[in-house]
């Protein structure tokens, strides 16, 4: 009977609005904070300047960054998409390559390594300018669009090969050439596809940009730790943060919802108002599309004009030899690159290496005293141990909220939802920091090792994104199976424990496995806060040795790659196993 009532929408809201009075009247009466608010410190000049313009200039330097840095992803995205499905080998091998250094190594090391290393490689003077030219600026750009670019390859190239292969040997047999089906068939029938999860990438790219305060750029996140290390407003710096980096992510999801809004296909008499904003939004483009069209078509021969003629013959022979040189070119760039790399890591000082590898592995363990955290074990081992951690917390974590999401009773749903959604909207590193500076001191009271509150911002920061796993999981069932066993008798958790969630887990396998690969990756983040786990190690060894950072930089990025390598291969493994074979399309 009380089930029943419950089911009922008016008593799910009654009851959410109880459990938000509560919550309000713990934390304002009940619960001691002992701290004072003072959000003037953004409205009033201080002693150390005005904070609130201090905010503004990181804000526009993250804008900034994030507009360059997506536009940079989105070329590389496509080219090498593009490349991935050439028949000319060394293309396929040389994007492959791109594709998975760039995936299996955190942005965190590749930003490092632009900034501490790279200038080695040219003389002093060239390096001094670079650094009078806002070095640090461009590296973080150019730096999260290679990173993001990686990740949209690997997008663009599914895209397109989900389109199936007839629409490519009709556009062929029509004959359209194979720049206009591209144009016209491919690329818009693969965006169309493709735009969920390239806003997912534009949205994480967005929130990449706060890596770049570690090589000093004066962005959003570096804002909000001088605010709070001048002032000594935690809360007002973090809490201002926030509410920025949530409202950015809800302006990108909005405009690539419009996006997706104007590419469906959707009769005249069917428009919604949201298509109709879209179209005038979109009607320059749109415009200027028609003209060029236009220009293209009346400069474009009628069939029964169309000639071989001797010189077409002859354009049409060079062309083939323009094509052959070029293959040639990028063969014998390709190997001079590749000659040059392997002169760089041959000449490299393996003695450094080798004597601060041990090092690297495993910090100071076993020679660490007892005062040290876990007898000093750190580097490699840190950052697997606090991944395992980690992972096996979210997995729960996101267990629990992915049932969450897919219930219809709002008091389980809308919380779920709004955890999932804040979590997801704002970076990793401002996670780690709310944990690490406010809630774990201050809102609970608890004086924990850098290494712990690292690890549960890890744990409810990856819960959030395994919610959202277990939910498509749970929803790829179909819907007869939970109809049959409501109507056998069982109820709820048991339709879950029996039925649902061995048949979801199966499906989820690959995506768990990728997230505990994102997870390993992001415990570089730790280094925010002083956890010596395999980023702090270098960055403390290159501190130490100081004239080595391609040395150093290097092996931590060769560590962390073939360990995330070899992991993605078993994700890919455990796909093919578990997914039905697909075309692969060549172009």
């Amino acid at each position: 009977m009380f089930k029943r009532y419950f089911e009922k929408i008016w008593v799910q809201n009654v009851t959410l609005l109880v459990l938000t009075a509560l919550m309000v009247y713990y934390f304002a009466f009940v619960f001691e904070f002992k701290y004072d608010f003072d959000w003037a410190v953004f409205t009033h000049k201080g002693q150390y300047g005005h904070m609130g313009l201090l905010m503004l200039e990181g804000l526009n330097t993250t804008l900034t960054i994030t507009l360059y840095s997506s536009i940079i992803a989105l070329a590389m995205g496509t080219v090498f998409g593009l490349a991935r499905l050439s028949k000319f080998k060394p293309v396929y091998w040389f994007a492959t390559c791109y594709v998975e250094l760039f995936r299996n190594t955190p942005l965190l090391i590749q930003l490092f390594f632009w900034n501490f290393a790279l200038p080695y490689a040219f003389p002093e003077d060239l390096r001094l300018k670079l650094f009078d030219m806002h070095f640090e600026f461009w590296c973080a750009t150019v730096g999260c669009g290679i990173f993001t670019g990686a990740f949209m390859a690997e997008i663009i190239r599914a895209g397109i090969q989900s389109i199936p292969k007839g629409l490519l040997e009709a556009s062929y047999s029509s004959g359209l050439t194979f720049s206009q089906t591209l144009r016209k068939v491919i690329l818009p029938l693969a965006f169309r596809e493709i735009i969920p999860p390239l806003g997912s990438e534009f949205l994480n790219n967005m929130k990449n940009t706060s890596l770049a305060m570690t090589i000093g750029v004066t962005e959003l996140c570096w804002s909000m730790t001088e605010v709070y290390s001048l002032t000594y407003r935690t809360f007002e710096a973090f809490s201002v943060a926030t509410l920025v980096y949530l409202a950015m992510s809800l302006a990108i999801a909005g405009i690539l919802y419009i996006v997706n809004e104007r590419l469906k296909i959707m009769s005249p008499d069917r428009t919604t108002p949201l298509r109709r904003v879209a179209d005038i939004l979109f009607w320059p483009l749109d415009f200027l599309g028609r003209k060029l069209e236009y220009v293209f078509w009346y400069f474009r021969k009628s069939p029964d004009q169309r000639t071989i003629s001797p010189l077409r013959q002859s354009l049409r022979v060079v062309g083939k030899q323009t094509i052959l040189s070029l293959k040639i070119l990028f063969v014998a760039t390709l190997a001079y690159v590749l000659y040059e790399v392997g002169t760089a890591v041959y000449h490299f000082n393996w003695e450094i290496i080798w004597a601060n590898l041990k090092t690297l592995l495993i910090w100071r363990f076993p020679d660490g005293d007892d005062t040290e955290f876990f007898l000093g074990l750190g580097g490699l081992a840190g950052s697997l141990l606090m991944a395992v951690i980690s992972i096996v917390g979210s997995f729960l974590i996101g267990l629990v909220l992915g049932m969450g999401r897919t219930a219809k009773n709002r008091v389980f749903r809308i919380p779920s939802l709004l955890y999932i959604e804040i979590i997801r909207g704002i970076p990793l590193i401002l996670v780690i920091l709310w944990f690490y500076q406010a809630i774990l001191p201050v809102v609970f009271k608890v004086d924990l090792d850098a290494f712990w509150a690292a690890t549960i911002a890890l744990t409810f920061f990856f819960g959030a994104y395994i919610a959202e796993t277990v939910r498509g999981g749970i929803e790829n069932i179909p819907s007869g199976q939970v109809e049959a066993a409501k109507a056998s008798g069982l109820t709820y958790f048991q339709t879950m424990r029996k039925i649902i969630l061995p048949q979801a887990l199966k499906q989820m396998l690959p995506a768990l496995v990728g997230m505990f690969i994102a997870d390993f990756k992001d415990t570089s983040l730790a280094y925010i806060i002083g956890v010596m786990e395999l980023t702090r190690a270098a960055y403390a060894v290159n501190n130490r040795i100081m004239v080595h950072p391609f040395e150093i930089y290097t092996t931590v990025a060769v560590l962390y790659f073939v360990f995330s390598y070899f992991m993605s291969l078993y994700a890919k493994r455990l796909e093919r196993k578990l997914s039905p074979e697909a075309m692969r399309i060549e172009m």
